[in-house]
């Protein structure tokens, strides 16, 4: 493998990045490295992202960590690895090295993800408008594109908890920053009705939700931080980054009801999600292991990128209201109807008095001294 790496170093299509803690030498790719692979892969070279910073420096950790969370939310599988043919079998146990040979029985179970190793780009730069080599970017540790999920985009931060919360808090700013360009693209223009689009529209397809593609966040301490102190990291990120992901109220009252009533408006939000590794390692990505900003416990995925207090949600209280309100109006009509037709109803005539018996005589009405 190292003979590999040094002949393609040779040929400019990887790097040195030092060794890791373990000793392992490291090696990265090239920009002529990142296009030689897009090309054998047969994916686009803007889809491969970028090199990892500064990855030689401390065993690339950073680095380390982005590869064990995309193992994670993919839910790649480990192979267990074929054992070494030996010239003669070992019997000292009393069993021939065939019959020792079936350990994959050990290797664990991986919880299953979404999308595969191929939906994923690392390290990759989104640029502001801006000139020359200083104009202003946001680095995304890893983007995930499964449509096929139902995940048309997913940009994923990874933090080892090692940076202040400011500085960590501050990146969702230059997000949304990137999210509010708008931009000339004719491709796009038909559906916006000719008006400018969304820059990050030319990057990637909608998400299918009110707001801007969604920002992971998996906070991977390690033995760094306990429980308590990783909660208050995410609390202060939180906290810090609250204008960003708060929706805009909108208060509209509500059909034949006094109380007021209101929905969040969501478009100019990032949806952002919280979770450790060692939970998605646990419990899978399919699970209830992520924490969205604003909502009120762990949900899966899905729930977690729905917005329960949206227009949609106040539109099925408005309608649930005029229905009731329907009802009502309809019971007191007919009540109202009951009663006018009981006070138009003709009164019971009284019964005819009998008639007296008529006189044989003349032919009157016979009186007593008949």
């Amino acid at each position: 493998m190292r003979r590999r790496g040094w002949r393609r170093a040779k040929h400019g299509l990887t790097l040195s990045e030092g060794h890791a803690r373990d000793g392992q030498k490291l090696w990265g790719l090239t920009p002529l490295g990142i296009t030689a692979a897009a090309e054998a892969l047969g994916r686009p070279a803007a889809d491969m992202g970028g090199n990892a910073r500064g990855a030689a420096r401390s065993g690339a950790p950073h680095a380390m960590s982005v590869n064990e969370t995309v193992i994670a939310l993919t839910g790649t599988q480990p192979v267990a690895t074929r054992p070494i043919a030996r010239a003669r079998p070992t019997t000292a146990a009393g069993t021939s090295a065939e019959a020792a040979a079936p350990a994959a029985a050990g290797v664990p179970v991986v919880p299953a993800g979404f999308g595969s190793v191929g939906s994923w780009a690392t390290e990759v730069v989104h640029n502001l408008p801006g000139v020359g080599r200083t104009r202003p970017s946001v680095r995304t540790d890893a983007v995930l594109r499964a449509p096929e999920a139902g995940l048309p985009v997913l940009l994923v931060e990874v933090d080892r908890c090692t940076e202040a919360v400011d500085v960590l808090a501050a990146k969702f700013a230059r997000y949304r920053e990137f999210f509010r360009v708008q931009v000339k693209d004719h491709s796009l223009a038909a559906p916006h009705g000719g008006e400018g689009v969304p820059l990050w529209q030319s990057y990637y397809p909608p998400t299918g939700r009110d707001g801007y593609p969604p920002v992971l966040v998996v906070f991977d301490p390690g033995t760094r931080l306990g429980e308590q102190a990783l909660k208050n990291r995410m609390n202060g990120v939180l906290d810090l980054a609250r204008d960003h992901w708060t929706g805009t109220y909108r208060g509209v009252g509500g059909y034949g009801s006094e109380r007021a009533d209101g929905y969040y408006e969501y478009g100019d939000a990032i949806p952002l999600l919280f979770t450790t590794l060692d939970r998605v390692q646990q419990s899978g990505p399919l699970a209830a292991v992520w924490w969205r900003c604003g909502h009120r416990s762990w949900e899966t995925l899905t729930d977690a990128l729905d917005n329960p207090k949206d227009f949609r949600a106040w539109r099925r209280r408005e309608d649930e209201r005029r229905k009731a309100q329907e009802a009502r109006q309809r019971a007191e009509r007919r009540a109202a109807a009951d009663q006018g037709w009981g006070r138009s109803r003709v009164p019971a005539q009284p019964e005819p008095a009998p008639l007296a018996p008529l006189c044989q005589t003349c032919g009157g009405p016979r009186r007593a001294e008949h």
